[in-house]
């Protein structure tokens, strides 16, 4: 289809980097904002501008993308899907399991694209690392994942201040188990479904926050064709570490493999030497995994490619979630099968 005309909901930073993105990959379309405030626009859209929902959804776009805060996403996609609106929502889905299966439902009635932006799939370099685990079983018969990532709050933005960004606030979808959650998806990605979790969220830090900055969990994968045993992972969230780090290190019986999302290296240790080895780097300037999701996503809208993060893999994320906090919050291991984080039990 002809993409002519184009929404984008909440123009923060991410919002603006999707509004200079759509408009170099489809100058001609109409790009118009849906914004909660009229302040600090950007020249170019002082005109083009919503500012209730009514009047978006009159414009009838194309595609809407939703990069607005999390807890609001659910009621706006599902006013856009039901008019057939294609859609692509940042990450996460939602804060909450409520709405989401019938959002999900309605999109596959009125064969609507949904598209969530778990962008980090779309690097290269990770791409490559489930290619070697998965394709070339560069390890052997996989054993134990060691995945982290930690970023002090404060540096994370400089141009802002941590005490108001999204990040920070409750009401906004913020903590680490929201804000990190790209590591649960790709998780999920590379090593299969999770069967349970065991985990502790904190706030560690005298950050001025209202959420939980820290999150330390452990991860049973459900067995598969590639592992004779269940995989066991560790994941480790942090918004308090000065030493900025994305690294995940599997473990197999032959060797081990890392992957540094903050260089694009992927390292193998060598056995017979006994040190890393790198064997592919891949730097990613900041944009480029959201030109390759953008390209995916048009691709879809237009029938040639399916998508690569559905609206079922955003729910599975959030389901994780809640098994993280319930287990945080009584201290015991929670099968991801238990009725108490089903959605109709909420």
């Amino acid at each position: 289809m002809s993409i002519e005309r184009i929404l984008i909901v909440g123009l923060g930073s991410i919002g603006k980097r999707h509004l200079r993105l759509v408009s170099d990959f489809l100058p001609e379309a109409d790009i118009r904002v849906l914004r909660h405030q009229q302040s600090n626009l950007p020249s170019t859209i002082k005109n083009k501008c919503f500012f209730n929902l009514e009047e978006a959804l009159k414009f009838k776009p194309h595609v809407t993308v939703l990069s607005n805060p999390a807890p609001f996403h659910i009621p706006i996609a599902q006013a856009f899907a039901e008019i057939g609106t294609h859609l692509l929502i940042e990450k996460p889905l939602s804060t909450s399991q409520e709405g989401v299966l019938k959002l999900i439902k309605t999109c596959h009635q009125k064969q609507n694209t949904l598209l969530i932006g778990y962008n980090l799939r779309f690097l290269t370099s990770l791409q490559q690392y489930r290619h070697l685990l998965i394709n070339d079983k560069i390890v052997g018969n996989i054993l134990s994942v060691r995945c982290e990532i930690g970023q002090y709050l404060p540096s994370w933005r400089p141009e802002t201040n941590y005490r108001d960004s999204v990040s920070a606030q409750q009401a906004l979808g913020g903590g680490v188990l929201f804000e990190l959650s790209h590591e649960l998806d790709y998780l999920r990605w590379i090593f299969g479904d999770i069967d349970w979790v065991y985990a502790k969220i904190s706030k560690q830090s005298d950050l001025e926050i209202n959420v939980e900055d820290t999150a330390h969990i452990i991860l049973g994968f459900t067995k598969t064709e590639y592992n004779s045993t269940q995989v066991i992972g560790t994941v480790n969230l942090d918004f308090i570490r000065q030493d900025t780090t994305r690294l995940c290190t599997v473990i197999g019986d032959k060797s081990s493999l890392r992957w540094d999302g903050l260089t694009g290296k992927i390292t193998l240790y060598d056995t017979i030497q006994k040190k890393w080895s790198e064997i592919f780097q891949h730097s990613h300037h900041r944009d480029e995994s959201y030109m390759t999701e953008w390209s995916h996503f048009i691709k879809c809208v237009n029938n040639i490619e399916q998508p690569f993060i559905t609206g079922e893999d955003g729910l599975k994320v959030l389901q994780l979630i809640e098994a993280i906090r319930l287990s945080s919050n009584c201290d015991k291991k929670i099968y991801l099968a238990d009725a108490a984080i089903n959605e109709k039990t909420l």
